[in-house]
């Protein structure tokens, strides 16, 4: 990973479009937090099944993230660890740098500063995919095997 320039006051000249990566990424976080505020204040009642679950029993790597996240609205880490820890990490994660990237584009959209922006080599960022997809795979079976 690296930085691809220094903080400008007021810059000018042409902005840097975010990557559409970033503008996914932030769009199912939104998305997902809003999803777990209307799954908290329907008592429970609205949520997304997982097809999986459903028509296996089994837990995917993403079984309980709705209820995860609508336990950290609700102030409740315990019961968000119990729902999907690796999302509970991986999630703030995540959120913080898709957040910054968001941020730095806003304010330099703005003309008010340019801050650095994060990259990362396509090989970099394959790799990247790739170890969180096998850390997902891994979780899935092993939350599974109890």
């Amino acid at each position: 990973m690296s930085v691809s320039q220094s903080v400008v006051l007021r810059p000018a000249g042409p902005v840097q479009p975010l990557d559409r990566r970033v503008w996914g990424l932030s769009a199912v976080g939104v998305g997902g937090f809003a999803l777990a505020g209307l799954y908290q204040l329907s008592g429970d009642r609205i949520g997304v099944p997982c097809i999986l679950h459903a028509t296996t029993g089994l837990n995917c790597p993403l079984c309980g993230s709705t209820r995860m996240a609508a336990a950290l609205l609700r102030g409740d880490l315990d019961a968000a660890w119990h729902f999907n820890p690796v999302i509970l990490v991986l999630g703030p994660l995540v959120g913080v740098a898709v957040g910054y990237q968001v941020l730095a584009w806003g304010l330099e959209s703005l003309r008010l500063v340019r801050l650095p922006r994060l990259s990362m080599s396509p090989r970099v960022a394959d790799w990247l995919i790739k170890g969180v997809i096998a850390l997902l795979v891994v979780y899935g079976v092993a939350r599974n095997l109890n």
